[in-house]
């Protein structure tokens, strides 16, 4: 077992600064809105993992079946002797990875890279423990702005998982994609899970369960920066709210007053008013085409080698090669569906 010190390159002192920077343009912001990274604070996360097992969100299982059934080709393909997991939380998806990397001669180290330093702790002794001789490398950093914290050398791979990259606007997932690109080798890897456009009478209550786990979610992002910046939101005084934006192709959630109010963050020194009714955003969730997946990876230097649907067609694991500019190829036609969900 080979657990090395967290390299830490964000510290809570970056990640404070980070918080009153976006609140205090999202809350001056005509209309309103926060990032969704502020919802994950110990009592969010425990949230969302009760999300993942509400029987509306299927992105998780979705996810889970392709990779219980497709991690072999991804290690045959890959042949990758450093998995670069980002945002990784506690790792669990990753494990089918692992275990499908687990044969002699393949997968030498492991780097999960997150932004808390108590999940990191947790899961990399967890993962150190359970596959004795990996050598298992914690990474605190976040990974919008960090990318060059990866370490370099050897065939690497890195699993972008969840449905993350969703979470960005268009202009900001070209960016991420380049930066990814820049901060790999050719040759090295990217597999990125993509949750795909369907009907939004299965994508809305994903977002908006019946019973109102998505909700709380939704407002703890309220409560977060009541105790970190001292604000005095009411978070029952806002309703969750899902919708489906047809144009853009993606889910946003948002929170809207019940009422007029005025909001007191005390650590900015500053006062916003809501009028009734008034929506904050605060998250969107991009939903993709296959060919949409492949040509923002071929704009940003990846070629597709191989991917993968459930059978349902709900949800896209993609594996990227990166390439030398100009060398991108056609790699593939359409993904394939598994048989067995």
């Amino acid at each position: 077992m080979s657990t090395e010190p967290l390299e830490i390159y964000l510290t809570e002192q970056d990640l404070a600064r980070a918080l009153r920077e976006d609140v205090r343009i999202g809350l001056t912001a005509e209309p309103k809105w926060l990032p969704p990274k502020w919802f994950y604070d110990a009592r969010g996360s425990e949230l969302f993992e009760e999300i993942t097992r509400l029987p509306e969100y299927y992105p998780t299982r979705a996810e889970r079946a392709i990779l219980a059934a497709c991690a072999d080709d991804i290690a045959r393909l890959s042949d990758a002797k450093t998995l670069i997991e980002l945002g990784s939380g506690s790792s669990e998806k990753t494990r089918l990875l692992l275990d499908a990397f687990a044969r002699p001669g393949g997968l030498g180290t492991f780097v999960p890279l997150d932004v808390s330093v108590s999940a990191l702790r947790q899961s990399t002794a967890k993962i150190a423990a359970d596959y004795p001789g990996l050598r298992v490398r914690g990474i605190v950093a976040d990974f919008t702005r960090q990318l060059d914290r990866m370490p370099a050398g050897g065939r690497r791979m890195v699993a972008f998982l969840g449905g993350t990259i969703g979470n960005l606007t268009p202009d900001e997932r070209a960016e991420f994609l380049r930066s990814m690109r820049a901060a790999l080798e050719p040759g090295d890897w990217l597999l990125i899970g993509t949750d795909l456009v369907k009907d939004p009478a299965v994508l809305v209550p994903a977002y908006d369960d019946a019973a109102g786990v998505t909700a709380e979610f939704n407002r703890n992002v309220l409560r977060v920066v009541n105790r970190k910046l001292r604000a005095d939101f009411e978070p029952d005084g806002f309703d969750h709210v899902a919708v489906w934006d047809a144009e853009r192709e993606w889910i946003e959630m948002r929170l809207r007053a019940r009422h007029a109010q005025r909001v007191r963050v005390v650590a900015l020194d500053l006062i916003v008013d809501f009028a009734e009714g008034e929506e904050l955003r605060t998250e969107i969730s991009a939903k993709f085409h296959r060919s949409g997946v492949e040509t923002e990876l071929a704009a940003a230097g990846f070629e597709v080698r191989a991917a993968w649907t459930d059978d349902e067609e709900r949800f896209l694991v993609t594996l990227g090669r990166a390439v030398p500019t100009g060398r991108l190829r056609r790699a593939w036609s359409r993904p394939r569906r598994l048989d067995h969900p």
